[in-house]
């Protein structure tokens, strides 16, 4: 009967949900599946950070509602942050605001700026969120290029010179989820010119900001002169301290929409828990020494990843940033798909996988493997893989 509501019937079902029940299924059957699939971290937060929560939660007053728009120490913290990792000055009042994640924010700041019939460009693949949070506010779609090559400003020209009614948004996401692809900060001035010169938000995914290799830290589109004039970015703690469970994360940038966003969320939440919002607080003020360890461990698991899984015959390129890969097809299994695929790695070789089609049409022919499991278990995935791919008669040999 959901077919009835209009909202339900702009959204597709969700791919990827498929494999999850299948890997649901496998594993209550007793099935030993090394999940891959999901980028939901396996390391716990900083204990600190926890005995901030434990501390605050026995206060007799902290179980009341909370700031929808988030403690002051926190949006104190948070604009701290920025000061301190980009060299950015943020006016924690108004250009500051706590969400639910970064999930959440995005989705509340398109149901605050879209009207029924607007047009929104998004990557394409991209996270869901990204299109059908606007999907779900009325917008319909324009899709852009994830990749930051020649091709993506002529998809944005062309976007603008070929849409109707004209796009009044642009979603970005470096480092991309799913592909992992990285800007520098060169490609965000250009872009800030863009926006401006067309009269464009811009809307900043950042939720893995602090997962980057190779030394070389992600920047800020909020480090280009003027960039407050026309974009909001959104960071999380989820992947940076450990923290997905806890539901924490930020909007910061242009107050324009960082008030419109505050005033829709001051009608459907009461913000999170305050215990929580302390505990953020004591992991952006605290010790970050965790934020490094945490990055060596993605860094050695993706190293190990690319190693074990090119033994076993699937190359894989090594992620720039972020706790993803963004792995093509074997080339003589690539005509089965990636849901196929995903569904036959998940059967025959017991690891799940995302398949890349869920991310939109361009990802298809593409899966996306998260770090989550420890470097033993990586290595076991590229065991069972292996077999799988002799199983299908696809040389391995030398690998």
């Amino acid at each position: 009967m959901d077919d009835q509501f209009y909202r339900i019937k702009r959204l597709p079902p969700y791919v990827i949900a498929e494999v999850n029940a299948m890997r649901a299924a496998a594993r209550a059957e007793g099935r030993d599946i090394i999940d891959l699939g999901m980028g939901n971290p396996d390391q716990p937060p900083p204990k600190h950070v926890i005995d901030k929560l434990c501390e605050v939660a026995q206060r007799p007053d902290a179980h009341g509602y909370s700031q929808s728009k988030g403690i002051p120490g926190l949006r104190k913290a948070q604009a701290n942050y920025y000061e301190r990792r980009f060299g950015v000055e943020l006016d924690a009042e108004n250009e500051v605001v706590v969400t639910l994640g970064s999930k959440e924010g995005l989705a509340s700041l398109a149901t605050a700026i879209t009207a029924p019939g607007d047009t929104i460009m998004a990557p394409n693949p991209s996270y869901p969120i990204h299109t059908f949070g606007f999907i779900i506010a009325g917008a319909s779609i324009r899709s852009v290029p994830t990749t930051p090559d020649d091709k993506y400003w002529e998809a944005l020209e062309a976007a603008m010179n070929f849409t109707v009614p004209r796009p009044t948004v642009l979603v970005v996401n470096f480092p991309s989820n799913p592909t992992a692809e990285v800007v520098d900060l060169d490609f965000y001035a250009k872009l800030v010119d863009w926006a401006k010169f067309h009269k464009v938000w811009i809307l900043s995914d950042l939720a893995y900001s602090e997962l980057y290799y190779d030394g070389k830290p992600t920047p800020s589109i909020l480090q280009v002169p003027g960039a407050k004039d026309v974009a909001v970015e959104f960071t999380s703690l989820s992947k940076t301290y450990g923290m997905a469970g806890w539901r924490m994360g930020f909007a910061v940038g242009n107050q324009t929409l960082i008030a419109a966003m505050t005033r829709v969320k001051s009608y459907i939440d009461y913000g999170a828990f305050t215990p929580i919002q302390a505990a953020a607080c004591a992991a952006l003020n605290g010790p970050q020494d965790y934020v490094e360890q945490n990055r060596l461990m993605y860094h050695k698991r993706r190293d190990v990843m690319v190693e074990a899984f090119g033994r076993a015959g699937w190359d894989i390129p090594p992620p720039p940033a972020s706790m993803f890969a963004w792995a093509p097809l074997p080339p003589a299994l690539k005509e089965m798909g990636s849901l196929e695929f995903s569904k036959q790695l998940l059967t025959h070789a017991e690891v799940a996988v995302a398949p890349g089609v869920g991310y939109g049409e361009d990802g298809e022919g593409y899966v996306r493997i998260a770090m989550v499991e420890n470097e033993q278990r990586l290595r076991q995935a590229a065991r069972n893989v292996k077999r799988y791919l002799q199983d299908m008669g696809v040389n391995t040999a030398g690998t």
